[in-house]
This record gives C-alpha cells, structure tokens and sequence, in this order.
C-alpha cells in the first residue's frame, strides 16, 4: 500500500471518528486507534500518540461551535480539567512503561464501559436545586431548548471531580479521551442534562490530551505522517457532528455510538491476550 491510499483511508477513518467524537462527547480515539492497530498493525504507542492529536483537534472543532452555541459550561470545563489534566500526566507516563498487550485489553474493556454506558438512562431533565458548592463555585447554568432557555443546577461536585481524576488517567494511558467517565461524571453525578454534558466533555477532551501528548512526543511515538491525516479528518468530522447534534435526538445519538464500538472492543481485546500487538 502507497503513502497516498494509506493517507486517504486514515483520512476518511478520522473524518468517522470526529463524527462520533462530536456527537457522544467520547472523543475520535475509539474509531482512531483500532483503525490503526487492526487495519494498519501501527503499534499501539504510536496509535494512541495521533489518537491524542485527534483528540485535540476534535475538542477544538466541536467546543468552538459548541460554546458559541451557548450550550458548552466553561466554566465547569475549567474547573474539572483541574482533575483531568493532573490524571492525564500520570496515565501517560504509567502508560510508557506498560506493556502494549495489556494496554490493548485494557483499552478492549474501557470500549465495552463506553457503550454500557451510551444505553443507560440518561438525565434529560434539569434539577432545580443545586449543592452548595455549586453555588459558591458559580458552576450552575443553562442552555438553549427549541422550547427555550432550560436552567439546571449541581450535585455532587466532590464524587464528580474525583470521577474526572480517574478518566484523565485513562486518557493518559488509553489515547481515548475517556469521554465515557467525564459524561458518566457530569450525567450521572452531577445531574447535568445531556447535551451539557456532552459539549462540556468535548471541551475538557482538548486539554486533557494535551497534557498526555507532551509526554508521547518526548518519548518519539507521535509520527507526523500518521498523525496529519488524522487531525484533518478529525477536524472535518467534529465541524459536521457540532451542526448534527442541534438537530439530533439524544437517545439517537447513544445507539449510534454504541454501534460504533462495540465490535471493536471485543477484538481489541482477542488480538490483545493472543500477543498480535
């Protein structure tokens, strides 16, 4: 295979992955990495390196569209990235020194989280009273309905910073943003109504893959001629799914994402436990 078909298909795999990436708030990795790994036989270190430029790249392209929009809480994003970023550095450095088998599997079974997750219940529905914390904090907000402007309010700020702590290691070490535990934080912690959730995730996403990526590119796994098609594709993909998600039904969103992974995960994991990494 010539560089020129390899960039093209990278290209249009990327352009998926910032398509779901935008829409479910989970980030282009879980599309990125096991293209590369499984169609490719990239090594895995070098996958996760352009999956965390994706990453960046797709939090950049949907949060802008996003915040413009008026749905994106800035600043929740802010404060949780505190968690995320600090757990982003640790998990990328764990994830240097990890076997690349163990990575694989690992990654297999956060995929198979992700998408029990996408057809769980979601919180739909705004709460009319917020903790305490998020009061003092100024994290409470509200965003835009065809019905009209909806507010919601906090809980639980303590159970979901400790949550985003836990999803930036993942990030760290998986390449994947971890969108499922930073959406599981915010739906299910905090009682943030979902495309709030959704949009804020994309935009924490960009900062946290930029603390990991810093520790992939001093240790050489971040390769330009792999990682360039994927930041455009990518970017094209979030730039459609920002103008999707306005117009799309949340629970249609969550099957389409689940659809997506769950035929990889179980893959991941075989090539995984059988060394084909």
């Amino acid at each position: 295979m010539n560089i020129l078909i390899f960039s093209l298909i990278l290209l249009a795999g990327a352009y998926v992955a910032g398509l779901l990436g935008s829409l479910t708030g989970l980030g282009g990795g879980v599309v990125v990495i096991p293209l590369l790994t499984l169609v490719f036989h990239v090594d895995i270190r070098y996958a996760i390196g352009a999956a965390l430029l994706a990453s960046i790249a797709n939090s950049s392209g949907a949060a802008s569209a996003y915040i413009k929009e008026g749905i994106t809480n800035v600043r929740l994003g802010m404060f949780l990235e505190i968690a995320t970023t600090l757990g982003a550095v640790g998990g990328a450095l764990i994830a240097v020194f990890t076997p690349t088998n163990t990575i694989a599997v690992l990654f297999g079974v956060v995929l198979i989280f992700s998408a029990l997750m996408t057809v769980r219940k979601k919180h739909e529905h705004a709460l009319q009273e917020g903790s305490r914390l998020s009061y003092v904090l100024k994290l409470n907000g509200s965003y835009p309905t065809p019905q009209g402007e909806v507010s919601y309010k906090l809980q639980n700020i303590g159970g979901g910073f400790s949550i985003m702590l836990l999803a930036g290691v993942l990030s760290g070490l998986l390449g994947i943003g971890s969108g499922a535990l930073k959406v599981l934080a915010m739906d299910s912690a905090m009682k943030i109504p979902f495309k709030v959730s959704t949009t804020t995730s994309n935009f924490m996403i960009g900062v946290t893959a930029a603390a990991s990526a810093v520790v992939y590119l001093q240790r050489g796994y971040i390769d330009p001629g792999i990682a360039f098609p994927v930041v455009l594709g990518v970017l094209g993909g979030a730039f459609t799914g920002a103008r999707l998600l306005t117009v799309m039904n949340p629970k249609t969103l969550r099957y389409i994402f689940c659809a997506a992974i769950s035929f990889v995960a179980l893959e991941m994991i075989y090539n995984g436990l059988h060394h084909q990494f």
